[in-house]
């Protein structure tokens, strides 16, 4: 990434928002409000934590959207590797925005820290977490 002296570089990352909640169902519908208000057309990339429960508010997305759903299971500890490939292929597609559905956030804090180190510092600029 090349920067400019007035830092402008940092405009070309990803905003990245963790969402947390209880219920997959209340984290899916929290994303699915976000990106009703945000009235973006740009590219969108969300990335949930287990399976689908059935109905899910971010079944009718508009193909500028990805679902990824990847295993439940800690994303810092057990699910690193499963959540780096799946964060890798998407970034590739240069989202304007991604969203990550975590089931437990216990180690929010370590997965916030992980998220900030290299490379992803470089590619990812985290919002609040969204708190379903």
């Amino acid at each position: 990434m090349h920067s400019n002296p007035d830092g402008a570089a940092n405009d070309a990352r990803t905003v990245l928002t963790l969402v947390t909640g209880a219920a997959a169902s209340t984290r899916e519908a929290a994303i699915a409000a976000q990106l009703s208000d945000l009235h973006e057309d740009d590219t969108q990339a969300i990335i949930l934590e287990g399976l689908a429960s059935g109905n899910s508010p971010l079944d009718d997305l508009p193909p500028t959207q990805t679902v990824a759903r990847i295993a439940p299971g800690c994303l810092c500890c057990t699910g690193n590797l499963v959540l780096r490939v799946t964060l890798n292929r998407l970034l590739r597609r240069r989202p304007r925005r991604i969203f990550i559905g975590v089931a437990d956030s216990e180690h929010l804090d370590q997965l916030r820290s992980w998220l900030q180190s290299e490379p992803y510092d470089q590619l990812l600029r985290l919002t609040s977490d969204l708190n379903a």
